[in-house]
């Protein structure tokens, strides 16, 4: 049962997903610049989302630094009203990640740990996105560290400067 709703949740959530990454090309639906977090909006269905790309990004393989090429490298957070989902954390890291394969965010001394599937990650749960914007509100940087498929390691470090702005204005608009 559990194997069929990650499925179902997988499906659902790359297509729901896929609004914010590209529809991010478009600045006409962004709304809002906070230092390094914009907001956007895009209507029909209504959705809003903050996003950032990271500050300084590490790949590794077998202990030394490599060459990695990756696509788009974003952390979100989202709203989706007609589904009244709010403040749900995801992360694109630019590459397939290992099967089955956990991505740990680090903000100061708190952990967190998203599943995967393809190139996205999140949170198993609403309670954890709440746990995660909190410490993202108070924090400073956030840490994203995952594996590819290939085996390479990537540590991708997010300025989290105008998030709580960003994240206030998300929630008036969507929340």
């Amino acid at each position: 049962m559990k194997s069929l709703m990650v499925w179902v949740y997988s499906v659902v959530a790359l297509t729901v997903m896929a609004a914010p990454v590209w529809a991010q090309a478009d600045v006409s639906n962004r709304v809002g610049a906070n230092t390094d977090w914009s907001v956007f909006v895009q209507d029909n269905p209504t959705q809003c989302w903050v996003v950032s790309a990271p500050k300084d990004t590490v790949n590794t393989r077998d202990g030394r630094v490599v060459a990695a090429r990756r696509g788009d490298i974003r952390l979100f957070v989202s709203y989706w009203p007609q589904s009244e989902k709010r403040a749900e954390v995801s992360f694109t890291g630019g590459y397939p990640f290992a099967e089955l394969s956990r991505v740990e965010i680090e903000i100061g001394s708190e952990k967190f740990l998203l599943f995967t599937d393809g190139e996205l990650a999140w949170a198993d749960t609403p309670a954890d996105d709440a746990k995660i914007v909190s410490a993202m509100k108070r924090g400073s940087e956030a840490v994203v560290s995952g594996v590819s498929s290939r085996g390479t390691k990537t540590r991708d470090t997010f300025s989290l400067l105008g998030f709580t702005a960003s994240i206030e204005d998300a929630e008036a608009r969507c929340g």
